[in-house]
């Protein structure tokens, strides 16, 4: 019988394997989604009269949580306006607030309402560590807010996701001015959907050279790097740096970035550990060069990701022999929505029986199910 292609491999730590299918399930639609967002947050929120939704009007005072400590608010699909941020911003200013998690994605803030929280950001009181501003429709305007922010108060902020934003090169170039002050500890940026070209790569690349102590978790997934803006990164890559993850999926990147990408898994200073190129036209001649990298000793590699990336029995057979040569590192791939064929699975599946081997996990499949 034909060896299957749809199913993911998972290995235990006692030298056991599990094959399944999928089991991830179809995103629910945001409707439902901000139904069950509103009933979690109405269930442990303190403020019940800003999450009922109606309107912002109720946060037009500096909101408060009682005596106990209040360390995370989620407010996603709230239909808040830059009408509130006057007062989440003097929340963030205060001496008593121990607020270290604010997720503001999916509400009209626009430049206007950034600014305004960003006020409470560059204040020395405000200890916010992660702040989440996902499709809140700013542009590169609230990058300045945001960086001066940064500058006035950088001992705090590790988690910036700006996903979804029309910020553009500009914007990106002003975020990275904040990143090359060394008192800068922002550790993850996102992103993601934020119309960042070549131009904008090479400002993030400088400002890493410059301060390359901080930043772990750097997202650049839909967006239009090119293969030339992926080379500056890879040439980052090569020096000592603390980047451990970079996402490029769906940046309509070609082989011709794979040679530089071996070339920084190849460096002996590279600390990178998560790799995701789903969902570029790498195919074979891409998947050649790019596992002429991981088979190099120093590949420190644990987990990479080509979905849809085009590749075939060729692109496997590539994989499988650099696996081979460097087996140590390596727990998860990621192949699902390519052509492996059964000749390709046979390839890959035959390097968990090699005691050497650390992989633990295989994906071949979109989704996985017991099988």
């Amino acid at each position: 019988m034909a060896c299957k292609t749809s199913l993911s491999v998972e290995r235990e730590e006692a030298s056991t394997s599990k094959i399944s299918v999928p089991t991830d399930h179809p995103t629910p639609c945001e409707a439902k989604r901000f139904k069950q967002q509103r009933e979690e947050i109405r269930s442990v929120s303190p403020v019940p009269s800003c999450v009922s939704m109606k309107s912002d009007q109720s946060m037009a005072q500096p909101m408060k949580f009682g005596d106990e400590p209040f360390t995370d608010q989620r407010l996603t699909y709230c239909y808040l306006t830059e009408r509130c941020c006057k007062a989440l911003a003097s929340t963030l200013s205060s001496t008593s607030s121990d607020l270290r998690e604010l997720d503001l994605s999916k509400n009209d803030l626009k430049d206007s309402g950034v600014a305004l929280l960003s006020i409470g950001l560059g204040s020395p009181q405000c200890k916010l560590e992660t702040l989440r501003l996902s499709g809140c429709r700013v542009t590169g305007k609230s990058c300045a807010s945001l960086a001066s922010a940064l500058k006035s108060n950088p001992s705090h902020l590790r988690e910036l996701d700006l996903s979804g934003s029309n910020t553009g090169d500009s914007g990106v170039s002003l975020l990275s001015a904040a990143l090359e002050d060394p008192l800068c500890k922002l550790e993850t940026l996102r992103l993601s959907r934020c119309s960042v070209t070549e131009e904008g790569c090479a400002s993030l690349a400088s400002a890493l050279w410059s301060n390359p102590s901080n930043l772990r978790e750097l997202d650049l997934s839909c967006n239009y790097p090119g293969d030339s803006g992926v080379k500056l990164l890879s040439a980052l890559l090569e020096d000592p740096h603390k980047l451990k993850t970079l996402r490029l999926n769906t940046c309509k990147l070609t082989e011709n970035c794979c040679q530089a990408l071996a070339s920084a898994l190849s460096s002996n200073s590279s600390s990178l550990r998560e790799l995701d190129l789903s969902k570029n036209r790498l195919q074979d001649s891409g998947m050649t060069l790019l596992c002429a990298g991981l088979g190099n000793p120093h590949c420190k590699l644990g987990m990479l990701k080509l979905s849809e990336c085009g590749f075939t029995d060729k692109g496997c057979a590539s994989l499988a022999s650099a696996l081979r040569s460097n087996p140590s590192h390596l727990r998860e791939v990621d192949l699902s929505w390519n052509y492996p064929g059964d000749s390709g699975v046979k390839l890959i599946t035959a390097l968990l029986e090699d005691p050497c081997c650390k992989l633990k996990t295989l994906r071949l499949s979109p989704w996985a199910r017991d099988w």
